[in-house]
């Protein structure tokens, strides 16, 4: 199943609240993950066994490093309304009280987030390559790690930082297998050994 197009026109001012309202109110298929990618509501499949053991070995990592007042979440939505954006990346990280304290129950702003980490479907490739990391970027998010295991040139990870102008730059990238660090303030050292190839 590939994404599901619900809106076509990218919306703005009260066409996003309305927007948001469908988005929150509408009875989706369950398991299915639902976001807002360039104003059109995208409907996507529950992601893979392999998807999901990648996203749990980078969540434990990151467990033993982030500060006792931060979280990191699976399901958290964040939202970016000068993208016409409201994601929900794989993990990310934010401190706690931003989370309950949002002016949303069902969303935070993605500026409130530390780190943001997709990895690549079949079905989410061109948004987690070239729409996701654009709207992180504008946002303010200061890590993006993108987890590809369907890179041309084979499975990659890549890190991006220093975010400019809705633009970041590639602060480390390399292959399924190497150990990869992750700056400060989370600074350790990501085994990648195990991440299953499709």
């Amino acid at each position: 199943m590939s994404a599901l197009a619900v809106e076509h026109q990218p919306p703005s001012g009260d066409d996003w609240d309305r927007l948001v309202g469908l988005w929150k109110e509408t009875d989706w298929p369950e398991g299915c993950k639902v976001e807002i990618i360039e104003g059109i509501i995208t409907v996507t499949p529950a992601p893979a066994n392999r998807h999901n053991y990648i996203a749990a070995v980078v969540h434990r990592a990151l467990h033993g490093v982030v500060p006792e007042e931060w979280h990191i979440y699976q399901t958290q939505a964040v939202a970016i309304p000068s993208k016409s954006g409201m994601y929900i990346p794989d993990l990310v990280v934010v401190p706690s009280a931003l989370v309950l304290d949002a002016e949303d129950e069902h969303f935070i702003p993605a500026a409130a987030a530390e780190l943001v980490a997709e990895i690549t479907s079949k079905s989410s490739i061109r948004h987690d390559r070239m729409v996701k990391p654009g709207g992180y970027a504008l946002a303010g998010v200061p890590l993006y790690l993108l987890v590809d295991a369907f890179a041309p040139g084979g499975p990659t990870i890549t890190l991006y930082g220093e975010p400019k102008e809705g633009v970041y730059r590639v602060l480390e990238s390399g292959k399924f297998g190497e150990t990869f660090h992750i700056p400060a303030p989370f600074d350790f050292h990501l085994d990648t050994s195990d991440f299953p190839v499709p």
